[in-house]
């Protein structure tokens, strides 16, 4: 165990540095610049700037010097918000979003996992009819339309709900609707797909021979061998929805890292892209690695593998 958690330590190390350079080259190639405006600067302010953020400097020494404040934990400071450093953005703007993304993906579990197990132990009844109805318009609908129609009926028509803002518990519920609702559509369709796989296996009908209750058996063995594929999905399920989602987050004007990373797109914002691009990569892999220790302490058999190895 101890060396296949050191294999994936050092993966995250490579996955950052391989991210960190794409995304250098990439905003380099791209035409354009921060500082280049349909109203050309006069050329003395120009130079000034760019001798100011180092971007006259030849374009190897510019990536070993970003690769080297990288490894300090420094990702430089933002070229349209003043005053401020990347660090900085993704200080203030990580807790917004992670806040509405725990609260999205409880919510989708909650709503997504029973209502897969649901749906499988009412195989081609109503309920299960119901249940993958509602899961397909889920997955079919984007977030974006979602939270329109939420914003819509119960904020503009109804007025139960504020429009957008964030700051008190009742801005949470309408963007956290939004956020869940394509993984709780797909947590149920992958989770009665699942139930329906392990109520088919030999263990199930011996469980039930040995004299097991129905509901022992869904509890103890069913629910969970089924839930494995769910805890797969979690991994970059929770890495994209605690980093931001983009489009929710500019639709209700909450101040998340998402809103911050499409601001910094519309300005060529060349450092806070690249900051918060290696932010969510790094995350992304962590959780992941995470996911894979969480399946050791949910099948014992995965960790007696890794074990071996």
């Amino acid at each position: 165990m101890g060396g296949y958690v050191l294999r994936r330590l050092i993966s995250v190390f490579l996955v950052v540095f391989v991210v960190a350079s794409g995304t250098f080259v990439l905003m380099h190639t791209i035409p354009g610049g921060p500082f280049k405006k349909e109203k050309a600067l006069p050329p003395a302010i120009q130079r000034n700037i760019e001798e100011r953020y180092k971007l006259n400097d030849p374009l190897w020494k510019q990536y070993a010097d970003y690769l080297k404040n990288l490894l300090r934990g420094d990702l430089g400071p933002s070229f349209k918000y003043l005053g401020r450093s990347v660090n900085d953005i993704i200080r203030d703007g990580f807790p917004v979003s992670a806040a509405l993304g725990a609260w999205a993906i409880l919510f989708a579990l909650v709503v997504g996992v029973p209502a897969g197990i649901i749906s499988a132990l009412n195989q081609n009844k109503w309920q299960d009819n119901a249940v993958m109805a509602i899961a397909i318009i889920g997955v079919s609908v984007p977030n974006f339309v979602i939270a329109t129609l939420l914003m819509y009926v119960f904020a503009v028509k109804l007025r139960w709900l504020p429009v957008a803002m964030w700051g008190t518990p009742r801005h949470v519920i309408l963007p956290m609707i939004a956020l869940a609702g394509f993984p709780a559509a797909f947590f149920a369709r992958l989770m009665r797909s699942s139930t329906l796989d392990v109520l088919s296996q030999d263990y199930i009908r011996t469980a039930r021979a040995k004299g097991l209750s129905w509901y022992a058996v869904v509890v103890k063995h069913v629910v969970k061998n089924a839930i494995l594929p769910v805890v797969t999905y979690l991994g970059p399920l929770v890495a994209g929805i605690l980093t931001g989602s983009f489009v929710v987050e500019n639709i209700f004007a909450i101040p998340g890292l998402g809103r911050y990373y499409v601001t910094s797109i519309y300005n060529r914002d060349y450092t806070t892209i690249m900051g918060v691009t290696i932010f969510y990569s790094a995350f992304l892999v962590l959780v992941n690695f995470l996911v894979d220790i969480t399946y050791g302490w949910i099948d014992p058999r995965i960790k007696l593998v890794k074990a071996k190895e």
